[in-house]
């Protein structure tokens, strides 16, 4: 197992009931989709969608650098003095604060306004991706909600769980994703991949067929949603499902198989994390189960792949 002694015991891992932040998390969701969206223009495609994903940052999630004509131009959020900063490689800065936000509605006219202020002229589609409750941006006057202290918690959390990731990754040898946000489920995820193609979904769409179309074994934490799990939570899952998955051992034993529909999902509380005596380890050894649980069940070559 992939030592996390250097990841330390003594970070905090903050609490986050969902419920408790729900109106802040659907409004933040929201933002992050404006400023992937922006992202899929401007970045040049990457196999399974990993050219519109967002980056944990020393200061918040950022977009990292994106071409523009012969500039490079990042957006971050900036959840030490939130603010949302748009930053171009030659010296230029717009940006507006994030307390006490005004709508969606209102974020996307300034981010746009921003964006016009330092050069960069960019369109998006303006309809929420996967959120079939929501109007399109310019129009979404429900999203209003910034609890900054909830914010700042979650970051702290994606902080943690991309150290830990990072740590996580360094034993593996074959392909694998960068460590990243995905705006459409709102979830830091991390990918290993077998080599080899998976079947074709029937019925998939772009998004989907693109994203599934290699054997693979993912891990990530969700702050919680109506369709998943109704608290934060760790998980891992493997594409296509191997017969056998489910009969797999995981650790630690409050981790447990469940039934999503198409596939399952092993997960793990936060909460379990959070509580344990060594909550990088605990984390950092339920990763190491669900891949050795995927990778046995789909014959994957272990010896060549490592992890």
């Amino acid at each position: 197992m992939t030592s996390a002694s250097s990841s330390g015991s003594s970070v905090v891992w903050p609490p986050l009931p969902y419920h408790d932040w729900q109106p802040t998390k659907e409004t933040l969701h929201r933002y992050a989709q404006i400023v992937g969206k922006v992202r899929m223009s401007l970045v040049p495609f990457r196999n399974h969608w990993w050219h519109v994903t967002l980056y944990v940052s020393t200061r918040g999630v950022t977009t990292g650098p994106m071409p523009y004509g012969d500039l490079s131009v990042e957006i971050e959020f900036d959840f030490v003095d939130h603010r949302l900063r748009v930053l171009t490689s030659d010296g230029r800065e717009a940006g507006f604060p994030l307390r006490d936000r005004t709508p969606c509605a209102q974020f996307y006219a300034d981010l746009f306004r921003s964006l016009e202020e330092v050069g960069v002229h960019v369109t998006i589609n303006p309809k929420p991706f996967d959120l079939p409750d929501s109007p399109p941006f310019p129009d979404d006057l429900q999203h209003d909600s910034y609890d900054a202290a909830a914010v700042a918690r979650w970051w702290q959390i994606l902080r943690v769980t991309d150290h830990t990731l990072a740590l996580f990754a360094s034993g593996f040898t074959g392909k694998q994703s960068p460590t990243h946000l995905f705006w459409h489920s709102f979830d830091l995820a991390h990918s290993r991949y077998s080599g080899r193609l998976a079947p074709p979904i029937e019925g998939a769409d772009p998004v989907n067929a693109e994203a599934y179309s290699r054997e693979v074994i993912a891990f990530g934490w969700w702050p919680g949603d109506d369709r998943t799990t109704s608290y934060p939570a760790y998980y891992s899952y493997t594409w296509p499902e191997p017969d056998g998955l489910t009969e797999q051992p995981l650790a630690p034993s409050d981790a447990a198989w469940q039934d999503m529909g198409r596939s399952s999902l092993a997960v793990l509380p936060y909460d379990v994390v959070r509580e344990a005596a060594d909550p990088a380890s605990t984390l950092l050894g339920f990763y190491e189960s669900a891949y050795e649980a995927g990778a046995t069940a789909a014959s994957w070559d272990l010896a060549l792949l490592g992890g």
